[in-house]
C-alpha cells in the first residue's frame, strides 16, 4: 500500500508528465478500440453474405415432384451448399405480397400460377458460388438461376467476393500497422517519462540504497506509477471510443439495415466492449511494466 501511495504522490508532483503519458496511451487505445470494432464489423459483413440464401434456382413449370425431390437431394448432399429451401408458387406469392404490402393493389389480381417455384440455398464459401451456379444451370429442371440483389447479380459476383475479402484483409492489416505504430509510440513515451522521473529522483534513490532499502522498495513505486499511467490511458481511450461508437451506431445500423454489423443483443454488445477493455488493460499493464523496467535498468547503469 505504501508503494501505491508513493506512486500517486509522485504523479501529483509532475502532473504534466502524467498527462503527456496518459494522453498518448489514451490515443493509442482509442484507435485500438475503434479498429477492433471495425474488424469485428467487417467480419460480420462477410459472415452475413456467407450464411444467407444467395442463390435462387427457378424451376420450370413442367417439372414434376420427383425431379424436384431429386434436385433437392443432390443440393443437400453437396458439402459446398447449405440452407437448402424449396419455395412453392404459393410461397412466392406470399413473399411478393409482403414485399408490396405498402401497395396491396399490386397483388390483388395475381395468382400463384404466374410465379415460378424455386429452390433457395447458400454456399459455405462465396468463392464456390460461381461454380455452383454453373452446375445448377445444367440441371434439366432449372429454368434459370439468379443471385440475390444484395450481391449485385451473377456478372459481378466474383468481383463482390474479391472486394469483400480484400477490404476485410486491408482493414486487418492496416489496423495492425496503425496500432503497432501507436503502441511503439506509447512504449517510447512511457520509457522516456519514467526515465525522467527516475533521473529526477536519483539522489533520493541513492540515499535509500545507503540506508538499506531493497531494490524492490526502490523499483515498485516507479513500476506502479507506470501502471497507473497505463490504466488511466487505457480507460480514457476506451471510454471516448465507446462514446463515439454509441453516437454513430444508430446511423450505422440504419444504413446497413439487415446486416448485423453490430451486435443486436445489448448484453453481447456491452460484453464485447467489456472484453476489449479487459484485454487492452492487460496489454497496457504489460507495456507499462516492460517500459518501466527498462527505464529503471538504463538509469541504474548510468547510461
Amino acid at each position: 500500500m505504501n508503494h501505491i501511495n508513493t506512486s500517486l504522490r509522485n504523479i501529483r508532483r509532475s502532473p504534466f508528465q502524467a498527462m503527456a503519458a496518459m494522453s498518448v496511451l489514451a490515443l493509442t487505445f482509442f484507435v485500438t478500440t475503434l479498429i477492433a470494432i471495425l474488424v469485428y464489423s467487417s467480419s460480420q459483413v462477410i459472415s452475413y453474405f456467407e450464411t444467407r440464401p444467395q442463390i435462387i434456382a427457378f424451376l420450370k413449370d413442367s417439372v414434376d415432384q420427383e425431379s424436384v425431390a431429386e434436385l433437392l437431394k443432390d443440393l443437400g448432399a453437396n458439402s459446398k451448399i447449405k440452407n437448402v429451401k424449396f419455395v412453392t408458387k404459393e410461397d412466392a406469392l406470399e413473399i411478393y405480397k409482403k414485399a408490396t404490402s405498402d401497395n396491396p393493389l399490386l397483388s390483388e389480381l395475381l395468382s400463384p400460377d404466374i410465379f415460378p417455384a424455386s429452390i433457395e440455398f447458400s454456399v459455405t464459401d462465396l468463392a464456390y458460388a460461381r461454380t455452383i451456379v454453373n452446375e445448377v444451370k445444367l440441371n434439366g429442371s432449372v429454368e434459370s438461376v439468379g443471385i440475390t440483389a444484395s450481391l449485385g447479380g451473377e456478372s459481378t459476383l466474383g468481383d463482390v467476393v474479391d472486394q469483400l475479402k480484400t477490404i476485410t484483409a486491408n482493414v486487418r492489416i492496416g489496423g495492425m500497422i496503425i496500432v503497432s505504430v501507436l503502441l511503439a509510440t506509447s512504449f517510447v513515451v512511457l520509457f522516456v517519462v519514467i526515465g525522467m522521473r527516475v533521473s529526477m529522483r536519483k539522489e533520493e534513490v541513492e540515499i535509500l540504497k545507503l540506508i538499506g532499502a531493497t531494490p524492490s522498495f526502490v523499483r515498485l513505486p516507479v513500476l506502479f506509477e507506470a501502471v497507473f499511467y497505463a490504466i488511466g490511458g487505457v480507460f480514457i481511450g476506451w471510454l471516448v471510443a465507446c462514446v463515439v461508437l454509441m453516437y454513430v451506431s444508430p446511423y450505422v445500423v440504419n444504413y446497413f439495415q439487415d446486416i448485423p454489423i453490430l451486435p443486436n443483443d445489448p448484453k453481447y454488445f456491452f460484453g464485447l466492449l467489456g472484453a476489449l477493455l479487459a484485454a487492452e488493460t492487460l496489454f497496457g499493464i504489460f507495456i507499462a511494466f516492460v517500459s518501466g523496467f527498462l527505464a529503471l535498468t538504463r538509469v541504474s547503469k548510468g547510461k
